[in-house]
């Protein structure tokens, strides 16, 4: 098993994180190329203090999302998973089932290596399965909306909470127990609370469900001894 683990990380793990800050580090940058254009060849260039005002507005908002997605997405996508899903985006809505979806059918353990990497097989077929589908959407998109009824028009909004709730049920019925400690948290900070921002919101039900889980599964050890 060690010799497994060794081989694991020096032919997976390293060349992952390698290539992930590389290609990242490219996206960090090539984000700032239009902007850089518009300065070099037209001299356009905002005032500083617009810069800062817009980026704190900006951090205020989606700040603590930077910690708050990483460590609630990371069970699920895994480490290379992370790296693909932050760089080619729609992680809650796209990434995240797919990669569950992936290591369902195939019946693979939780946070195993082999869940490793069955969820980068099934987060890289959806980048590309995505792509294609953008771009046909980009081209037939708004010839399709004039098609459709308003009502279905509507339903689009219901479309990440059904994601949502998909991602949910599937791992409830493999754990029940942890699956109904789940519900009363968000219950109670949503509907009796109210006041908490979603940044702590998010957080909280994560982490106090795996303190709830890990609660119950001590008691669990120490009951069956």
């Amino acid at each position: 098993m060690a010799e497994q683990n060794e081989v694991f990380q020096n032919s997976f793990i390293r060349p992952v994180i390698r290539i992930g800050i590389i290609t990242l580090l490219i996206a960090w940058v090539g984000n700032f190329l239009p902007c850089l254009y518009i300065y070099f060849r037209y001299g356009i260039f905002p005032p500083w203090e617009t810069i800062l005002k817009i980026w704190v507005m900006v951090a205020s908002v989606y700040g603590a999302f930077y910690i708050v997605e990483p460590i609630s997405y990371y069970a699920i996508l895994g480490l290379s998973g992370t790296y693909m899903s932050f760089l080619a985006g729609n992680i809650s809505n796209l990434r995240l089932p797919c990669s569950a979806m992936a290591q369902e059918a195939t019946g693979v353990e939780p946070g195993s290596q082999e869940a490793e990497v069955i969820s980068t097989l099934g987060i890289a077929g959806s980048v590309i399965v995505n792509t294609i589908g953008v771009t046909l959407t980009a081209i037939l998109g708004v010839t399709l909306l004039t098609v459709f009824p308003p009502f279905v028009k509507k339903a689009f909004a219901y479309i990440l909470p059904a994601v949502f709730g998909a991602v949910f049920a599937q791992f409830a019925i493999k754990y029940p127990v942890v699956g109904l400690m789940a519900i009363p948290i968000p219950l109670i900070l949503l509907g009796w609370v109210k006041i908490l921002p979603v940044w702590v919101v998010i957080p909280a039900c994560v982490f106090g469900t795996v303190a709830l889980a890990r609660l119950y599964y001590q008691l669990r050890l120490k009951g069956e001894r």
